[in-house]
């Protein structure tokens, strides 16, 4: 059966794309403040399933606008969710993107110390003197070291994004941050998530502003 395509201007694909994602939802209780965020992770993903296991922290919306409102930088995992997230809209309020992945220092550390990059990274990040916001879509070891930090007492991050995908410590490290009351967070429960996931959550705020 030949199957009909349908007509969509180019520039109304997203706005289409919205409101298939709205109809199709239905009646799925969505917190509010939230479903501009939901729906963006669906649309990015094709995967229903983020109403469901999205995780949201009382206020996290409120507390996430204005840290960016007050210039909060947001550190990621990855170099591919640094090129998703919408730089230019984050800088009209003085924030910028950091990815230390690839940093040279960062490489040694984690050879001196036998940790992963993503673990020293986390300890550079600890050293910025801004307003953090952490936005983390592949790796577990990453959340772990946020967790120490912050009760170490070395970092207190405005918002932690917590969406690594993946099978190994993914689960278990993401219920680590949401064990952490005091921090504002945003958790993808379960295996699911991921670099795209970690960007679109940070646009989708960008794009409340």
């Amino acid at each position: 059966m030949k199957m009909e395509l349908e007509q969509v201007l180019p520039a109304e694909i997203e706005r289409r794309s919205f409101e298939i994602i709205t109809e199709e939802l239905g009646d799925t209780y969505l917190e509010p403040g939230t479903e501009s965020i939901v729906k963006r992770c669906i649309h990015t993903s094709a995967d229903f399933d983020y109403a469901k296991n999205l995780v949201f922290t009382e206020q996290v919306v409120e507390k996430a606008l204005k840290a960016i409102r007050e210039g909060a930088a947001i550190v990621t995992d990855t170099q591919m969710a640094k090129a998703g997230i919408n730089k230019k809209k984050l800088a009209q309020y003085g924030g910028e993107v950091y990815c230390f992945m690839s940093d040279d220092d960062v490489a040694e550390i984690a050879g001196k110390n036998k940790t992963t990059r993503a673990t020293a990274s986390m300890d550079k990040a600890a050293g910025l003197d801004q307003k953090l916001i952490f936005a983390i879509g592949n790796a577990p070891t990453a959340l772990v070291r946020l967790y120490e930090l912050i009760k170490e007492g070395k970092l207190n991050p405005e918002l932690i994004i917590a969406v690594p995908v993946g099978f190994v410590n993914v689960v278990q490290a993401k219920e680590l941050i949401l064990e952490l009351k005091e921090i504002p967070s945003i958790v993808a429960r379960g295996r699911k998530g991921g670099s795209n996931i970690a960007a679109c959550i940070c646009n989708a705020l960008l794009y409340m502003k």
